[in-house]
């Protein structure tokens, strides 16, 4: 069974992480939420997550810096950030945002549907690259098979060359016509 695909809800007032909960209810995800950027830098080093919903303005570490430490970190560094703020639109703020590595920066109140499709297309590219990282892996697994295979060949037994002969032909097409 694969693991669910978990997103990261971040607010300092669960009534946000709540209201952000129901907004997504229905997607295929999971959706984790902590109340501080030390807690969700806490669950970063543990669990995945395909995306990362990010309150500006915390007490304590905000936004921005916990932002700033999410993209530091070589685990975390390729995760999308959508910044979500109650402050009214400004754009110094939304440029210290994509400074600090969002991906996009949403001011509330935002329309529940433009943000569950922000969420749907960041889970979709997590699944295709986490399909991607497992195929790069067969991939390899195959190229280190078909290279031990061609050394025992090489080191076998020559009373049946005609076996090792079309073996090792085999083989190297295999290797050849592979785009490795």
């Amino acid at each position: 069974m694969t693991a669910p695909v978990r997103v990261l809800a971040v607010d300092d007032r669960r009534e946000n992480l709540l209201a952000l909960q129901a907004i997504l209810e229905g997607l295929p995800i999971e959706v984790v939420t902590v109340t501080s950027g030390e807690e969700a830098l806490k669950k970063l080093l543990v669990q995945d997550y395909a995306v990362i919903l990010l309150d500006a303005r915390m007490p304590g570490m905000d936004g921005f810096e916990t932002a700033k430490h999410v993209k530091q970190r070589e685990r975390t560094r390729h995760i999308p950030i959508l910044f979500l703020t109650a402050a009214d639109y400004d754009p110094h703020l939304a440029f210290r945002g994509y400074q600090a590595g969002a991906v996009d920066y949403i001011t509330k109140p935002f329309d529940p549907w433009v943000l569950r499709s922000k969420v749907t297309v960041f889970v979709d590219l997590y699944l295709l690259h986490t399909e991607l990282a497992e195929r790069a892996a067969e991939r390899d697994a195959l190229r280190r098979s078909v290279d031990d295979a061609l050394e025992l060949l090489d080191s076998a037994d020559p009373g049946d060359a005609a076996l090792v002969e079309r073996l090792r032909g085999v083989l190297g097409a295999l290797r050849h016509d592979q785009p490795w």
